[in-house]
């Protein structure tokens, strides 16, 4: 069976709590289990990963190679995550990042992201709804 990686970095395990406002109420298991209905007719299961820290980040990517693809909220490690760069360099299938969040109409130090280069798309601004934009995506990507 085929799996999908979703990867989440810091502080997203609080969405749903964490300024509303900014991201919603929706929780990382919603977050999930939207993902994972989305993924569900292709025979694809979820493999989620939330971590603060960016060395398990780093892991949980290099330790996926036999997933079929990877939507990835880096969080604030958009901004300066460069281990997760070079693991998702490494990473031999199409990933998509997503934010939240519309990251060009916050502050400025949120307007570039050092993974977006490497990514096949980047979805901005839509809310949670952006990663099963993202899924959509990537079962149109992958033929598995």
């Amino acid at each position: 069976m085929s799996r999908l990686l979703l990867v989440n970095g810091p502080n997203l395990g609080i969405l749903g709590r964490r300024q509303p406002e900014i991201y919603g109420t929706d929780t990382l298991a919603d977050i999930e289990k939207a993902v994972a209905e989305e993924i569900a007719d292709r025979g694809w299961t979820l493999t989620s990963v939330q971590d603060d820290s960016e060395g398990a980040l780093v892991r949980a990517v290099n330790d996926s190679p036999d997933t079929v693809g990877a939507i990835v909220n880096p969080g604030a490690l958009m901004m300066a995550g460069w281990s997760l760069r070079d693991s998702l360099a490494a990473y031999p299938h199409p990933w998509i990042e997503v934010h939240i969040s519309n990251i060009h109409a916050r502050e400025h130090f949120r307007h570039e992201s050092v993974l977006a280069p490497l990514a096949r798309g980047v979805i901005v601004g839509l809310g949670t709804q952006g990663y099963r934009l993202a899924a959509r995506a990537l079962l149109d990507l992958t033929s598995v």
